[in-house]
């Protein structure tokens, strides 16, 4: 694949100045029958077994009754939701106020009409690549025999378009690693279409996705993912152009129909921040706090409830002064919700969108190198995870995430700029088998408004430094090079805590 776009998440707003326009909207129900079988497969109903998670009403069918009386009323929905319990569908400003009054209507819940997917265009090449597998460890799992195999990833994306020639995926395609896909843009394209149909250039973004994940290319010997003996499930919920819509409830539908597949980890590269069609419904940001968003609800119940592992890129708008936090889904507590760094310094790179500051939780969880934004480091860490699972089948949702966590070069002096940093898979490997590791953390009490570190054996390297307001939360970021075996911190206004990232090790600085 030489073109590919990245998806950047911008904004259109449009009215249409029509009283009778339809606008869509998720139509939650008040409750479901009881005594009803989930449409769940055998391997679903095992994975919860393992997980010790049960069967509930989350998994159960809609009340007919009520999709009865939606019928009558002339609604046609276009999506149903077990998780939510709800049907998405397009409604008149009349229909609007007669679902309202349904007695067995707890409310209606507005859709974006009109997220836009952005591209830009650029070329991959192995030295665009190459640095994130040596910044993650990749050759320790290698050695390891840990490539994902026997492990199941679904992805969600805007397109898959040339999958199936890439050469860096012609490795799955070979071996039939591709189970199964679904396109929920164009409901009626032939399967055997999903490869070959080319509507905008964001449908290259999931191919380069699936090889960052699991890509591999042997003719020129370059590994551009971990992942490289997983099955997939593909699932297109986004169009890229601005006629069109990318829609949450395309996104949620996957989610489920993975879920009843047995699928364990999905990656969605994809995230919502603002462009209602009524702009007093537009998200804000105080609103990315992980219960606003239906999708960040769904988001949490699969990890909740499902025991998936949703791994999420955290978002391109750490530039973007109107906005610079994480998207939606990311603000889930429970997704690994995943950054972008610097290659030779391992400090934000200045797109990567950052945590909340209000969140209790921190956000993002990880992150990694990416030239191209956070919708390529998600996929690379999804590899990671993956194998892992290969390593210890038995891990659940949370337990990934919690190793993963742990095994990152800052751990556990993280911060809402890069999380805990950088995973490394000689950690992450040896946790997942239960083997203990060396603590590589520090930390210093020290007075004043200034202090030297002594680093000698760090002679004439660069390191990053966060300065902070309390555990977490960045004031800036810098690059300091060590001089005469010391760098000399600075504090500066506000400023309670110092990580100086040394990549082998982490120091914080306490200041009293």
């Amino acid at each position: 694949m030489k073109k590919i776009a990245t998806l950047l998440f911008g904004i259109l707003v449009v009215g249409t100045g029509l009283t009778n326009a339809q606008s869509k909207y998720w139509i939650t129900l008040k409750d479901k029958p009881s005594a009803q079988h989930p449409s769940l497969s055998p391997r679903t109903l095992s994975n919860r077994q393992s997980m010790g998670l049960s069967v509930d009403e989350t998994d159960f069918p809609l009340n007919p009754a009520y999709l009865q009386a939606l019928s009558d009323e002339g609604v046609r929905p276009l999506y149903r939701s077990r998780w939510l319990n709800a049907v998405s569908a397009e409604l008149t400003p009349d229909q609007v106020q007669e679902v309202k009054a349904l007695s067995f209507v707890k409310e209606l819940v507005p859709i974006d009409r009109n997220i836009v997917i952005n591209s830009i265009d650029h070329d991959v090449t192995k030295v665009q690549m190459a640095p994130v597998m040596s910044q993650i460890q990749a050759e320790v799992f290698g050695r390891a025999g840990m490539t994902a195999k026997n492990v199941t990833i679904g992805v969600i994306d805007a397109g898959f378009f040339g999958a199936d020639s890439a050469s860096a995926l012609k490795q799955i395609f070979h071996r039939n690693g591709i189970k199964d896909v679904r396109d929920y843009v164009n409901t009626n394209r032939p399967r055997n279409a999903f490869f070959g149909s080319l509507e905008t250039l964001s449908d290259f973004h999931g191919t380069e996705v699936m090889a960052a994940i699991s890509g591999h290319d042997p003719n020129e010997n370059i590994q551009y993912g971990l992942a490289t003996d997983a099955t997939f499930y593909l699932a297109r919920t986004d169009h890229g152009a601005r006629e069109f819509r990318g829609e949450e409830d395309n996104w949620i539908a996957a989610m489920e129909w993975m879920d009843s597949l047995g699928v364990r980890i999905i990656n969605t590269s994809l995230g919502y921040a603002k462009g209602f069609t009524n702009p007093k419904e537009n998200y804000q940001p105080d609103q990315m706090d992980g219960h606003t968003s239906l999708i960040s609800k769904a988001a949490q119940l699969a990890a909740d409830k499902k025991g998936i592992l949703v791994i999420v890129s955290a978002g391109n708008e750490g530039d973007d002064r109107s906005w610079r936090i994480i998207s939606t889904p990311a603000d889930a507590q429970g997704v690994l919700a995943v950054g972008a760094t610097n290659n030779k310094v391992w400090n934000r790179i200045g797109y990567s969108s950052i945590g909340p500051e209000f969140l209790p939780y921190l956000k993002p969880n990880v992150s990694c190198f990416s030239l191209y934004g956070t919708s390529l480091s998600a996929p690379v860490i999804t590899g990671f995870a993956a194998c892992l699972m290969q390593a210890n089948p038995k891990l659940t949702n949370k337990e990934l995430i919690s190793i993963i966590e742990k095994s990152s070069h800052l751990y556990p002096y993280g911060n809402n700029y890069i999380g805990y940093g950088v995973p490394q898979a000689s950690r992450a490997l040896a946790l997942a088998k239960g083997q203990p590791t060396p603590s590589l953390a520090r930390s210093i009490k020290v007075s004043g408004k200034t202090y030297s570190l002594p680093l000698a054996e760090y002679a004439d390297v660069s390191v990053s430094i966060f300065h902070k307001k309390d555990d977490t939360r960045v004031l800036q970021q810098e690059s300091m090079r060590v001089q005469n075996g010391a760098i000399v911190l600075r504090r500066t206004h506000d400023e309670k805590r110092t990580t100086v990232d040394l990549k082998k090790e982490v120091v914080e600085i306490i200041w009293q």
